[in-house]
């Protein structure tokens, strides 16, 4: 082997013969620079190439491990694993948690490390390892990530990094395997944990109401992309109200669990996404230990009780009917017997305080709600009926001194104006669409009706209708 002019052999260093002490002068130095230059370039030579991989491997697929290959072939693989709440900042919460995914990449081959990606840019990452090169797919040209990439790539210049993009690998589509997965379903164990999941991830958690299987697909289904972003709702509110409305009954309690059990199955099948029920008061402590038990066992997330007792009124109808609040002690005891009676710990009891629909003020309500965290609820929901949301506000600033406090829950179906950003500075982590969409179905079947009725055949009312070939494939046959 010859390093310049240096020759090697079985390891040791070849020098002229010696014949005098000059000699032997010329030979210790010859020795000494030479060694120094071998064991330079030794540790040049050893010196690993890093190589940093940004991932979210949520449903690992060929795509993934073809650019896991092209990483290996520049030097020791880094994957920068996004994290829940990275990957949750621009869509959907991944199936599988931080912790699971990253126990399947550290058993991949050629991966040297795995360590997490706080958010979607790629930066600090960048500037903690300096690594030699970035390795990524070429379809994040467009879209989101475009921006990420361009500071990539300035972020490597600082230290001569290199960008290498690897073609994006076709026939594999993350969206088809995501919509397979949801077609065969998830399990209650896991459904259970992701409302949780959610609270830790996301800034704010979306819920809309569903009263039967067909709404809640629209829940699964429906989203948009703003600002390069996909929103969706993160999970479902099934209604007392809008679950007694459907089925043709007044919301005064009259629809029992029983039925209500089925409303939950049918959603159970339409939808992967977590489940909130609206149940009431719970009824009798012992009765409430036995829904929290039936709930929980089908994969039910979460139950928001009310603190009222009595003949069950709309909360929306205020101090227009006699409506009784439940003594603090009484519903504290209902709140400690519900988390005994659970089998989980993902399972959730959210305490709804009634204070302000029954003007017993804000001071009130505080009092409650420190109580019912004290007995052990995983959540505050703070109710009113009022236009303007000033005694939310209210509550909110005061509720956020607390030392000692769990999630906060609105619903802003009469202050439907403050939007999301908002509830998130005041603290909120749930905000629940409660009604709309039965509400807004109402009032499109009952024009369709009318337009049959005036017009003695339907022809008019077919701009009102989704094309029946779209409802035939609407739910689709799924396939063995």
């Amino acid at each position: 082997m010859v390093v310049g002019d240096t020759f090697f052999r079985g390891g040791d260093i070849e020098t002229p013969k010696i014949s005098s002490s000059e000699d032997l002068n010329k030979s210790f130095n010859f020795r000494y620079n030479n060694t120094q230059r071998v064991s330079d370039i030794s540790k040049e030579v050893k010196k690993p190439k890093i190589v940093y991989v940004g991932m979210s491997a949520d449903l690992i697929h060929p795509g993934h491990l073809n650019i896991i290959n092209k990483a290996k072939e520049f030097g020791e693989v880094i994957i920068g694993l996004l994290t829940d709440k990275a990957i949750a900042s621009y869509k959907r919460l991944p199936f599988m948690s931080y912790e699971q995914r990253k126990i399947v990449m550290e058993n991949i081959k050629g991966v040297k490390q795995v360590i997490p990606q706080e958010t979607l840019d790629y930066t600090p990452n960048l500037k903690k390892i300096k690594p030699n090169y970035v390795i990524h797919g070429d379809d994040w040209k467009i879209g989101i990530q475009k921006e990420i990439r361009q500071r990539v790539i300035e972020t490597l210049k600082e230290w001569g990094g290199e960008l290498v993009e690897v073609p994006y690998t076709q026939g594999i589509s993350s969206t088809k395997l995501n919509n397979a997965l949801n077609e065969i379903g998830i399990t209650p164990e896991i459904r259970i944990k992701r409302l949780r999941r959610l609270l830790e991830s996301k800034e704010i958690v979306r819920i809309l109401e569903v009263h039967n299987g067909l709404t809640a697909l629209i829940a699964e289904n429906i989203s948009i992309t703003k600002e390069g972003k996909i929103k969706e709702f993160d999970g479902v509110w099934i209604s007392s109200l809008t679950d007694s409305i459907s089925k043709g009954k007044p919301d005064i309690g009259f629809v029992d669990l029983t039925s209500r059990l089925n409303t939950i199955n049918q959603v159970l099948e339409s939808t992967t996404k977590p489940i909130i029920l609206d149940g009431d008061n719970g009824g009798e402590s012992e009765h409430f230990e036995y829904m929290v038990r039936t709930i929980e066992r089908l994969g039910v997330s979460a139950v928001i009780i009310e603190d009222k007792t009595g003949l069950k009124k709309n909360s929306l109808f205020g101090t227009e009917v006699e409506q009784i609040q439940e003594e603090v002690s009484k519903f504290s005891d209902k709140i400690s017997r519900g988390k005994k009676a659970q089998l989980t710990d993902e399972f959730m009891i959210i305490a709804r305080i009634e204070s302000l629909i029954l003007k017993k003020g804000l001071y009130e309500a505080l009092i409650r709600a420190k109580a019912y965290i004290e007995a052990g609820a995983d959540a505050i929901m703070i109710h009113s009926k009022e236009k303007e949301p000033t005694e939310i506000i209210e509550f909110c600033k005061e509720y956020s001194k607390f030392e000692n406090k769990v999630p906060l829950v609105v619903v802003p179906t009469t202050y439907n104006y403050i939007i999301e950003k908002e509830f998130i500075e005041l603290g909120v982590n749930i905000v629940i669409y409660a009604n709309h969409l039965l509400r807004s179905a109402y009032p499109a079947m009952k024009k369709t009706a009318e337009s049959i009725l005036l017009n003695e055949r339907a022809y008019e009312a077919e701009e009102f209708c989704l094309p029946i070939k779209d409802l035939l494939n609407l739910i689709p046959e799924r396939k063995e």
